[in-house]
């Protein structure tokens, strides 16, 4: 809208609909000022974020990968870039994903969130399977497809995450009880976690118990039983973590750090010099020497110890900064998104990652067991960057249904990364049609629970009549579990400014 002097007004539409009314001017979603604050107002601010820590700690990772694996590659008769090529072939891998998660409409993602989950465990009890699963070291955890290996247990994080989220938020929107709740997704759990601790694979095993308090916390458990149930997890860990010789070793190893410098407190104490190797500055882009066959594993568990070395305590705050910044991004879409679904699900794969990140930069300083877990997006292996780029796809695409995100992008403020990729406009959050469909009057939650604020609607209603969402309660899509229909206190959802 223009205003008689022809000055564009678009009243801060990608806020509040009241701004809009009161005609006050914005520099199309820019802010006014122009520090820090100005900048994470604009309404693709927190995608813009997540994109590029996604590409920032993705290049860092190759980067460290080719240093710090070159001399074990080339010692053992292979190219010196043998691995990093492999991880830059997944890297690629994991760039389309990342764009079809940018591009999946959410209503799909949800209808299919039970069939992927169901086929990732099919494929774990597969990698089981001798002549099926490929076992490498002991462990069974690999299934062969074509040119490329796949971790069946990489993939079953983002499934769970997926059908966990879509799961929870259905029955809460149908009333169902606690039990009704929690008997699907807690045993499910159960199950996965086991079929990983037979391959035997106990690090990622925490990871996924990590996924499932995640959903159970954000799900809005009750803390007492949330507590239970976490205590529950903790003490089975213990079990395992002292069951293995090998498991039990690295725990007395750990409580006793000098016990065995030359065995089982080998590999952390070469962490810990390559660490203090490095100083403030570091060596040097590639001149580690800890990767002269000193410190095994150099380029996948302790990475972050090259890190350290190689580019010193600059570089290690680097990293922690930039999962710092992304454990902030992913609360804030969580916080600001309009559908439950997408706060569960953002909320949930930032806990997994955040989590896994802290676990091993953990035991590379030497603050916690060495469990094995990867650092995401740096650590070599190739299943887990695909499937961690596919992850922040997920997140991207969260961050682009946000009420001011969505406003903007039906405004026509795409922005140019938008416009080259050429992706599809967001879908309008709207719990006020589900409850004209199941038949019950909107309740005062759901009025003017729209994304987009009441001055921009009327852009918007085409779209939404061109929805398959509106096209009556006779389609399959029109399903309870794709709008919940219980209060919310989201203070957008309630048509209010903050």
């Amino acid at each position: 809208m223009t205003s008689g002097n022809g000055r564009r007004w678009t009243g801060k539409a990608a806020r509040t609909s009241g701004a809009r009314e009161a005609g006050t001017p914005s520099r199309r979603g820019r802010g006014v000022g122009t520090g820090p604050g100005s900048w994470l107002a604009r309404p693709l601010a927190s995608f813009h974020l997540v994109v590029t820590i996604a590409t920032l700690l993705t290049a860092l990772g190759l980067v460290m990968v080719l240093s710090a694996s070159g001399v074990v590659e080339y010692a053992e008769g292979g190219s010196a870039y043998s691995l990093f090529i492999q991880q830059t072939l997944f890297a690629a891998i994991g760039a389309v994903l990342f764009y079809l998660a940018l591009r999946v409409p959410l209503r799909l993602l949800r209808q299919a969130s039970f069939p992927l989950f169901a086929i990732s465990v099919l494929a774990l009890v597969l990698v089981l399977i001798p002549g099926i699963g490929t076992s490498v070291q002991g462990a069974r955890r690999w299934l062969i497809l074509g040119p490329v290996s796949v971790q069946p247990s990489e993939v079953v994080k983002v499934t769970l995450i997926v059908w966990g989220a879509h799961l929870l938020v259905s029955r809460r929107a149908m009333g169902s009880s606690l039990r009704d709740i929690l008997v699907p997704l807690v045993p499910a759990g159960v199950l996965v976690c086991l079929l990983i601790v037979v391959q035997p694979n106990l690090s990622t095993t925490v990871a996924v118990g990590i996924i499932l308090g995640a959903l159970l916390w954000f799900g809005g458990l009750p803390i007492r039983l949330f507590v239970t149930i976490a205590v529950s997890g903790v003490v089975a860990a213990g079990v395992l973590a002292m069951s293995a010789g090998y498991r039990s070793n690295r725990v007395r190893s750990f409580f006793n750090p000098g016990s065995d410098p030359q065995g089982d407190n080998y590999q952390a104490r070469q962490a810990l010099y390559s660490l203090a190797d490095g100083g403030i500055w570091g060596r040097g882009l590639g001149q580690s020497r800890a990767k002269w066959s000193y410190l095994p594993n150099a380029h996948n568990d302790f990475i972050f110890a090259i890190i350290g070395e190689e580019l010193g305590f600059l570089g290690c705050a680097l990293v922690l900064g930039l999962f710092a910044l992304f454990v902030y991004t992913g609360l804030r879409i969580a916080s600001r998104s309009a559908d439950p679904f997408l706060r569960l699900l953002t909320a949930s794969a930032t806990t997994w990652i955040a989590g896994q990140a802290m676990i091993n930069i953990g035991y590379v300083v030497g603050l916690l067991p060495v469990t094995g877990l990867q650092l995401p997006l740096v650590s070599a292996g190739g299943s887990s960057l695909a499937i961690t780029l596919l992850m922040f796809g997920l997140i991207a695409n969260a961050a682009r249904h946000e009420p001011e995100a969505v406003a903007a992008l039906h405004a026509g403020q795409d922005g140019r990364f938008s416009r080259l990729l050429r992706l599809p406009k967001p879908e309008v959050y709207a719990p006020a049609r589900a409850s004209a469909r199941r038949g019950r009057a909107p309740r005062p939650s759901d009025r003017g629970s729209s994304a987009l604020p009441q001055g921009r609607r009327g852009r918007a209603e085409p779209a939404r009549r061109r929805s398959p969402e509106s096209r009556g309660t006779s389609s399959a899509r029109a399903t309870r579990a794709w709008e919940p229909s219980y209060p919310v206190n989201h203070a957008r959802e309630r048509g209010r400014s903050r």
